[in-house]
């Protein structure tokens, strides 16, 4: 094991295809999770003697969730250092995800994948401003497509790969499968991706921020999100809300602010 990360990292300079292949691995479990849980909630409906229309919140709290914390990984980012921020979204997510695998209840199952949304939220911004930073400029096109490609593919095989487990072994299952590529992508990044020097972490005095832009961005995206979501549901267009509907440009604008918020400074 260590003669491979050796071999990964030469000159302590780490391969940017290995980095690339270590972020894919998280921002994957994260956007796989937005459509995996579409065709079990008639099964987890049914377990948790709940109705199929609220077991919806199921996807909702975890879309939700996820959209009310990504435009704040700049920020957050700055005050805890990006690799250490980053890691902790992918423990977060990975924890929330074995307890949502355990949840008895419905009112604790939408609880825990609040958790795991809130600790998804930050994945894709930091993977993209980790590759941009690590490839040089002729082959960051190339980078970011192949990402592309994993954020693309993800939600096109949540579904089949979903009703797969379900039908097969439990719709828990669908949660717990997230945990080894969690423990991977926590060993990968420890010792493969390390924040660049000009990244300096702040305190939160030093950190100017519009806290009544932040809420009125946080409440209109949540609000933004829950109707999108919930108006998909009820017209029975679920996959529509969580695979289409999720504001994927907010990523890239996270992503340029990983390293300074000055997008929410007045």
């Amino acid at each position: 094991m260590r003669s491979l990360f050796a071999r990964a990292r030469q000159n302590g300079v780490t391969n940017p295809w290995v980095i690339a292949l270590t972020v894919m691995l998280a921002t994957f479990m994260e956007v796989l999770d937005t459509s995996v849980a579409n065709v079990a909630l008639p099964h987890i409906a049914g377990n948790l003697s709940a109705g199929v229309d609220e077991s919806t919140w199921v996807l909702t709290s975890y879309l939700v969730s996820n959209a009310i914390v990504l435009p704040l990984t700049g920020w957050l980012s700055s005050l805890f250092g990006r690799k250490r921020f980053y890691m902790t979204c992918v423990a977060l997510f990975t924890v929330s995800s074995f307890l949502c695998g355990l949840a008895p209840s419905l009112p604790l199952l939408v609880f825990f994948r609040i958790l795991q949304g809130a600790g998804g939220g930050a994945l894709q911004p930091i993977s993209q401003a980790i590759l941009v930073e690590s490839f040089p400029k002729q082959k960051q096109g190339m980078a970011m497509a192949i990402y592309g490609m994993g954020v693309v593919v993800a939600p096109i095989i949540g579904p089949t790969l979903g009703g797969w487990i379900t039908d097969d072994y439990s719709w828990r299952w669908i949660f717990f499968i997230n945990i080894p590529v969690g423990v991977l992508s926590l060993l990968f990044t420890y010792l493969l991706i390390f924040d660049p020097p000009y990244l300096v972490r702040k305190n939160l005095r030093e950190v100017k921020i519009d806290y009544m832009g932040l809420s009125l961005l946080t409440l209109g995206l949540g609000c933004l999100q829950m109707v999108w979501t919930r108006a998909s549901v009820m017209t029975g267009s679920a996959r529509i809300s969580s695979s289409c509907v999720r504001p994927w440009r907010l990523s890239a604008w996270s992503a340029r602010s990983c390293g300074n918020f000055t997008a929410m400074i007045p």
